[in-house]
C-alpha cells in the first residue's frame, strides 16, 4: 500500500516524463507483468477522468499495467457508479489517492456552458444527465471562461467524492484516503494539481 503523498509524486514524475517527450516506453506491460496481475491488483492511485480520447490517462502519467485504477466518463462527473468504483478501490484494493482529472477544452463542460447561456439545448436524455451533473458547479459562477468552468467542475466532483459516501468520508477522516483535483492541458501535456 503506497501512501497518498508517494502516489502523487509518482504521478507528477510520470507526467513530467510524458510532457517532456521522455516517457519510459519500457513500462511494466510485459507478459510477465500481465501474469503478475492475474490474481490481484494493487493500483497506487484512482483517476476519475473524462472519456475524451485526447486524455489517455495511463500515457499522460507514464504508467503501466496495474498501476492506475481509471474511471472514465464524459465531463469527469461523479455519479453513484463512480463513487462505488472509488469505494471499491479504496476499501478493497488499498488505494490511498484519488485524483479527479479535468482537462482543457472539455466538450461536456462547454456543452453545459452553452446550455446555461441558452446557445444550445441537449436533446438526448442520456447526454442531459451528464449536463445536469455539471450544471450545479457552473451555475454559481459569474460569466465563467471554459477554463474556470473546467476547474469548478473538477472541484465539484472532488467535493462529491469527499462528502457523498460514508465509506470515503471515514477513510478521509482517518487519513487513509486523499482526494484531490487536477487539470490536464491538452496543449502542453502537463497536469496541474490543485492545492485545495
Amino acid at each position: 500500500m503506497i501512501p497518498a503523498s508517494e502516489a502523487l509524486e509518482r504521478l507528477r514524475e510520470g507526467n513530467k516524463r510524458f510532457a517532456s517527450g521522455n516517457a519510459n516506453t519500457r513500462l511494466s506491460n510485459s507478459q510477465a507483468r500481465r501474469a503478475e496481475l492475474i490474481d490481484a491488483q494493487a493500483p497506487f492511485a484512482v483517476i476519475v477522468a473524462c472519456s475524451d480520447s485526447r486524455v489517455p490517462v495511463e500515457l499522460l502519467f507514464n504508467q503501466g499495467l496495474g498501476d492506475l485504477f481509471v474511471i472514465r466518463v464524459a465531463g469527469n462527473i461523479v455519479a453513484p457508479s463512480q463513487i462505488g468504483s472509488v469505494e471499491f478501490a479504496a476499501s478493497n484494493l488499498g488505494t490511498r489517492l484519488v485524483v479527479v482529472l479535468g482537462h482543457s477544452n472539455c466538450g461536456a463542460v462547454d456543452a453545459t456552458l452553452k446550455e446555461l447561456s441558452q446557445e444550445q439545448e441537449t436533446r438526448s436524455p442520456n447526454l442531459q444527465s451528464i449536463v445536469n451533473r455539471i450544471r450545479p458547479a457552473l451555475e454559481v459562477l459569474d460569466n465563467p471562461s471554459l477554463r474556470d468552468a473546467v476547474a469548478a467542475n473538477v472541484r465539484n466532483s472532488v467535493e462529491q467524492l469527499r462528502h457523498g459516501s460514508d465509506i470515503l468520508e471515514k477513510l478521509i477522516d482517518s487519513g487513509d484516503l486523499t482526494v484531490i483535483g487536477a487539470e490536464y492541458s491538452i496543449e502542453s501535456g502537463l497536469v496541474e494539481f490543485f492545492d485545495d
